[in-house]
């Protein structure tokens, strides 16, 4: 039976990224994080965004530090590990959620620029990040948790771009559990449905079969938590019941 201890993040360090914009799930994410006692640093490629997230947290009463920066990068990603070193003292969770959908349409239609950027966004932050934290993860024996999306499972037409690309985080995050697994890093990822957020509801509607934040926010939780400590290598689908 699981235990509210299980649960408690008072003295871990999570990164997060992808937490510049309201309303989205890495902003959510990282403040659920928050909530829950974690030691923060939130990444963002706008550095203005990141900095103002970071003063809302601070006055809500969470302990946060801002990293801003492309994290396609790799001295971008060891700088936010760094930061949390040179904070905290250590690093126990590190979640890649920096990524979107920005390639939309017919595959005869998109560039190989689209697919570049969308594959950079999505898979390359995820692996860059994720090469940058390892070192201080299996000293914590922490854990990674990504974001897949449930097109992997589930395609879609006109989505061919996006879906390889979190089709791939699949990939890496079962192969990259594997390769930690002796080393005591655990790495999982959720793969979401379409998530309530102010811009999907002005595209799609008010009534269409959203997943909520807090759902997302709870698989997120969960995976990291002691409560997940005999799970790696797994791929969460969270859909509101749609496979």
């Amino acid at each position: 039976m699981s235990s509210d201890a299980e649960f408690d993040f008072r003295d871990r360090v999570v990164i997060v990224t992808g937490v510049g914009r309201v309303g989205q799930i890495g902003n959510a994410t990282a403040r659920a994080f928050g909530r829950m006692g974690a030691k923060l640093v939130i990444c963002d490629l706008n550095a203005v965004a990141v900095t103002e997230r970071a003063r809302e947290f601070a006055a809500e009463g969470l302990t946060v530090q801002p990293a801003a920066g492309d994290l396609t990068e790799p001295d971008v990603a060891r700088f936010a590990v760094e930061v949390a070193l040179r904070h905290y003292g250590r690093l126990d969770v590190l979640v890649n959620i920096a990524g979107g959908l920005t390639t939309l349409g017919p595959i005869e239609q998109a560039t190989v620029a689209d697919f570049d950027r969308e594959i950079g966004i999505n898979l390359k932050t995820t692996f860059v990040a994720s090469q940058a934290a390892i070192p201080a993860l299996r000293e914590s024996k922490g854990s990674i948790v990504n974001v897949a999306s449930i097109a992997y499972i589930q395609p879609q037409a006109n989505l061919a771009v996006y879906t390889a690309a979190k089709a791939a985080i699949a990939g890496f995050t079962r192969s990259l559990a594997l390769e930690l697994f002796d080393h005591g890093v655990r790495v999982n990822a959720i793969a979401p449905g379409m998530v309530r957020t102010g811009d999907n509801v002005a595209a799609v509607g008010a009534e269409a079969h959203y997943v909520e934040m807090q759902h997302i926010t709870d698989g997120v939780l969960f995976l990291a938590s002691q409560a997940a400590d005999a799970i790696t290598g797994h791929i969460l689908p969270i859909t509101r019941g749609r496979l």
